[in-house]
């Protein structure tokens, strides 16, 4: 199965009904930690466990269909980022992959830094700077 570069997130869900409606509810983590708004339209693509079970099945490389989508990055690996934001404790904020959060210690908006990733987490890691601009 093919997955666009284009992908904002990617989750499970149930469809449920309310009075004369579907529903699809998105996570609270996707939205406060990627890049999809409140209020915003977005393009829905629906896959039945079925079927990526055996798109999976079919992938030479895998053998089951993780739950949650995976961080794009490992402990240890370098990136080169740009901080687009500063969080609540002043620590910069860089997103990759899918919207997924980096946190730059002692990184400035409009930065862009050479980063070692010391921390890797489910829903962001944590990046050392490395070289101050590039």
């Amino acid at each position: 199965m093919e997955i666009s570069e284009k992908l904002l997130c990617l989750f499970s869900t149930e469809v449920s009904t309310e009075e004369d409606r579907y529903v699809i509810e998105v996570p609270r983590q996707e939205v406060e930690t990627g890049d999809v708004e409140a209020g915003e339209v977005y393009r829905v693509a629906l896959i039945s466990r079925a079927e990526a079970a055996e798109a999976s099945d079919a992938n030479e490389n895998s053998s089951q269909v993780p739950s949650e989508p995976q961080p794009p990055v490992d402990v240890g690996e370098t990136r080169y980022v740009e901080i687009e934001d500063i969080g609540k404790q002043g620590d910069g904020i860089a997103r990759v992959e899918r919207g997924y959060v980096i946190i730059v210690p002692g990184a400035d908006v409009g930065e862009r830094v050479k980063i070692e990733v010391t921390e890797v987490k489910s829903n962001f890691a944590v990046g050392e700077i490395i070289e101050e601009t590039f």
